[in-house]
């Protein structure tokens, strides 16, 4: 596939995954394949939405290639694409060094920040030991 019509689909990934109804479809499929008449009747519980509303956001997620389908008699089932997934975990894991330094970084001060602020209960501690220790001798 050209660079050019793999960049296409993927911003095809991401603009299918804009939307917070298609993010919910997803979270649903996570857990295995599932009728249509399931994930409505999720969507339902949480928003008014209505059954062909559900069906083009599926669609949606069936041409931005991060949901597949399969008939079986009359129903539809419903399952998250793992091509499709893999792909844009791909595209993702260029940003990944992006991401990893500011927050080793981050780490790294959390953890002092908690060293210093032992440290400065433990001098407390020391001080007013010090401090008791002075008012009985005294």
């Amino acid at each position: 596939m050209p660079a050019a019509a793999l960049d296409s689909a993927r911003a095809g990934v991401f603009e299918a995954l804009g939307d917070p109804v298609r993010r919910r479809l997803l979270e649903l499929l996570v857990t295995g394949e599932q009728p249509a008449g399931a994930l409505v009747t999720a969507l339902q519980a949480r928003a008014r939405i209505t059954q062909p509303a559900v069906s083009q956001h599926l669609k949606v997620l069936r041409e931005a290639g991060l949901v597949q389908v399969r008939a079986e008699g009359t129903r539809r089932l419903y399952a998250v694409d793992d091509a499709g997934t893999a792909a844009a975990r791909a595209w993702l894991a260029r940003f990944e060094d992006t991401f990893a330094q500011p927050l080793d970084a981050l780490a790294t001060e959390l953890v002092r920040g908690r060293r210093e602020r032992r440290r400065a209960a433990g001098d407390d501690a020391a001080l007013r030991d010090a401090t008791t220790a002075d008012e009985a001798a005294g």
